[in-house]
């Protein structure tokens, strides 16, 4: 099928690379059209002149066909002429100057840099903070994150804004003292009153505070209202009961005589005697055999199994 040399835009499809040409067998710089070539007409009069011989390395030559790592530019031409055309990259659509950006984190508002609010918190403290702290106080209010924080120091301690002192592997932060406005005498005086009055402001509420801790503990030991009346119902009941027995004992006719009384009471004094008696040779003889025993006295006495009156709370009667 005969090409028309009219058309511009297939005149300008017509001129193939050199490395194409010896490709399909004609011989390097053969115009196209030529006997030797496989389009096999002549270019009309509005053809472009034929194309120098190139070097055989193009892009689409025998020789270098190694994988594109990027698209080729575009050759189409209007008109006739040659027009270089490059590829558009990912995610850049016709109309725009270049591809579309992410919206990402907005930034701080202006004049609320971290920098700014670590100075300004800083210079309104006045006293020292470390990395740590200062990122605990200020993560809530403004936002910042941690390393943030402590580039913005370290930035601050750079530029000799702020103080910077390491006790150990920690560092600590302050406002720099000369630049901050030095205060007058009328200003200390004034300053001096009002640490005066607080003070002894604070003395006094520290003394109603201790009078109130004596109150409360007071208080707390004691009995509250329904652990009275819970009291009072028991003591009622105890003393109903002995009014009982009392009545009961006074008009009993079985009366004890005064000789059984004295029998009664020589028997208690031998008994108590005799316990007193055999306790102080038991404690000698239990403490003698416990000054060569290599444990305690109530390690000994578990493995024995002795049993003293102090365990079941039980004391020697007065004397009479």
């Amino acid at each position: 099928m005969p090409l028309s040399s009219g058309s511009g835009r297939t005149a300008g499809r017509l001129h193939a690379p050199a490395g194409e040409a010896e490709e399909r067998g004609a011989a390097p710089g053969t115009p196209p059209g030529s006997p030797g070539t496989a389009l096999g007409t002549a270019p009309g009069p509005s053809a472009p002149p034929p194309a120098p011989p190139s070097s055989g390395r193009g892009f689409d030559s025998p020789t270098n066909r190694s994988p594109r790592l990027f698209p080729l530019p575009d050759w189409r031409g209007e008109g006739g002429a040659l027009e270089v055309r490059q590829p558009r990259r990912p995610g850049e659509e016709r109309g725009e100057r270049g591809p579309k950006m992410s919206k990402g984190r907005e930034g701080p508002a202006p004049g609320g840099g971290a920098a700014a609010v670590l100075l300004r918190y800083l210079r309104e403290q006045n006293r020292p903070y470390s990395a740590q702290d200062a990122f605990g106080n200020l993560q809530r209010e403004h936002g910042l994150g941690k390393a943030a924080v402590v580039k913005a120091l370290e930035q601050l301690a750079q530029q000799g804004r702020v103080r910077e002192k390491a006790y150990g592997k920690q560092k600590i932060y302050f406002a720099d003292q000369e630049q901050l406005p030095a205060a007058s005498d009328a200003e200390l005086r004034g300053l001096d009153g009002q640490i005066a009055a607080l003070s002894t402001k604070v003395q006094a509420l520290q003394q109603s505070c201790r009078q109130m801790e004596a109150e409360l503990k007071d208080l707390n030991s004691s009995l509250t209202s329904p652990e009275m009346a819970r009291e009072i119902e028991e003591l009622r009941k105890d003393c109903a009961s002995y009014t009982e027995k009392l009545e009961r004992i006074k008009s009993a006719t079985n009366h004890v005589t005064p000789e059984e009384k004295e029998k009664v009471c020589r028997e208690q004094k031998l008994y108590c005697k005799e316990w007193r008696r055999r306790k102080r040779m038991a404690t000698e003889l239990l403490e003698a055999v416990l000054e060569g025993y290599p444990k305690s006295k109530k390690q000994f006495f578990e493995e024995v199994g002795i049993e003293t009156d102090e365990d079941h709370n039980v004391t020697l009667p007065a004397a009479v």
